[in-house]
């Protein structure tokens, strides 16, 4: 199967832009690749997450949507939510994607979509809550990302949007997360904590922030209750037109078997931008 055009050697995307937050996948042009990697050939999956659940909180676009989709092609129940503000364009993004994975599967996955701001401490609570009833109790990986700051907003603003709302899922999940068989938790950073952008010094700082909070979290949780922590950074720009796909390969290993001794870690998944 050839190459698609987007994987070519020296292809150049056009710039994603979009003017406002949250983020809509039908505006994304190039339109993002969900579930083709990087050779033209459809994801295969390979049952690593059979019988687990997991919650995967921005699925409704970019890469959290290829998560989502990679995440439904093994035998895993799925919960994906919506993180910010819960718009009517965000709700359509997410109906899309459940109708995507029953439409891959056969309707044999569960899928429940849920809307919510986690920047408020009593969402986290409730998504948590939706997700355990759902899924009969059951959590077994977490998935957290971040979310990009396009404008100049207040510092207190951009640490509620992209740290305070980590910690407040995390928190929420932990009690549940400890009675499953195969606990993680990765953290969507960014490539910005290791860059220092001078222009982002407030969206930058949450990123050093996100990195030592699941260092800290690593050290509490691996060994007392087995709970993994790791994190990917990210840049979803380098030369490629979607590299959602291969960005999402790298959380399901981590919420695998096969990452079974990594905790503690940054995975650099930026195509070379951060050479580690």
């Amino acid at each position: 199967m050839p190459a698609l055009e987007q994987f070519k050697p020296g292809y150049q995307p056009p710039a994603h832009t979009q003017s406002n937050l949250p983020g809509e996948q039908k505006k994304l042009d190039p339109a993002p690749i969900d579930d083709i990697t990087a050779d033209g050939k459809p994801y295969k999956a390979a049952g690593k997450l059979e019988g687990m659940t997991a919650l995967i909180t921005g699925g409704d676009s970019g890469i959290g949507r290829a998560t989502a989709n990679l995440f439904g092609a093994h035998r895993v129940s799925l919960c994906t939510d919506l993180t910010i503000h819960g718009t009517e364009a965000e709700k359509e993004d997410l109906e899309a994607v459940e109708k995507y994975i029953h439409e891959k599967t056969g309707r044999k996955r569960k899928v429940v979509t849920y809307a919510a701001d986690l920047r408020l401490e009593e969402s986290s609570k409730a998504l948590i809550a939706h997700h355990l009833e759902a899924h009969n109790g059951k959590p077994d990986a977490l998935r957290r990302p971040h979310k990009a700051h396009f404008t100049s907003r207040q510092w207190l603003d951009t640490f509620d949007r992209n740290m305070h709302s980590f910690f407040f899922i995390t928190r929420e999940a932990i009690p549940h997360l400890e009675k499953s068989s195969w606990p993680s938790i990765t953290f969507d950073a960014s490539v910005n904590f290791a860059i220092g952008k001078a222009e982002m010094v407030d969206y930058t700082s949450t990123k050093g922030a996100i990195i030592a909070f699941m260092r800290a979290m690593s050290n509490q949780l691996v060994g007392d209750k087995g709970i993994r922590c790791n994190a990917e950074s990210i840049s979803a720009d380098f030369g490629l037109g979607s590299p959602a796909v291969e960005i999402a390969t790298c959380f399901v290993f981590l919420a695998s078997a096969d990452s079974s001794y990594l905790s503690g870690q940054i995975i650099h998944v930026n195509g070379g931008m951060v050479i580690n």
